[in-house]
């Protein structure tokens, strides 16, 4: 188990009055949860700049599937990286729209090619990748 190293933290009173309110709404029993939470965001923020370093994540997107072979487009880009596209789960939103959100994982270089090729095809209304650690060095 880590050892838990405690410190001081200077800060303008205005902005921890700000920072308590905030991390109140949230659902934060302390400012300790609220400070290791923010420290770790922003490593696994480090973590992805890391090109070579193995990440997780979800690329979702909404699209027509009325659009001419666009879903056998996606299929088939998915299949081109077989490996870096653990599962898939779709959605049908409505009578012309669908979700698509693609679990993922691989080197941060690769998910990010895969998420802007799949987010650029032509139908894909919209498109977002949301990467996150896998949680070996928090």
């Amino acid at each position: 188990m880590n050892q838990i190293t405690r410190f001081g933290i200077s800060m303008n009173s205005k902005l921890l009055e700000r920072f308590d309110d905030l991390i109140a709404k949230h659902g934060y029993s302390n400012r300790s949860e609220a400070f290791r939470d923010l420290v770790r965001e922003r490593l696994v923020k480090e973590e992805w700049k890391e090109e070579d370093r193995e990440i997780v994540g979800t690329i979702t997107i909404i699209y027509n599937h009325h659009q001419r072979q666009l879903t056998e487009i996606l299929t088939e880009q998915q299949h081109k990286q077989h490996n870096s596209v653990i599962s898939s789960m779709h959605i049908h939103l409505d009578q012309d729209n669908c979700m698509e959100v693609l679990a993922v994982q691989g080197k941060a270089k690769n998910i990010q090619k895969l998420a802007d090729d799949i987010i650029s095809t032509r139908g894909v209304k919209h498109g977002k990748l949301v990467m996150t650690t896998t949680g070996k060095d928090l």
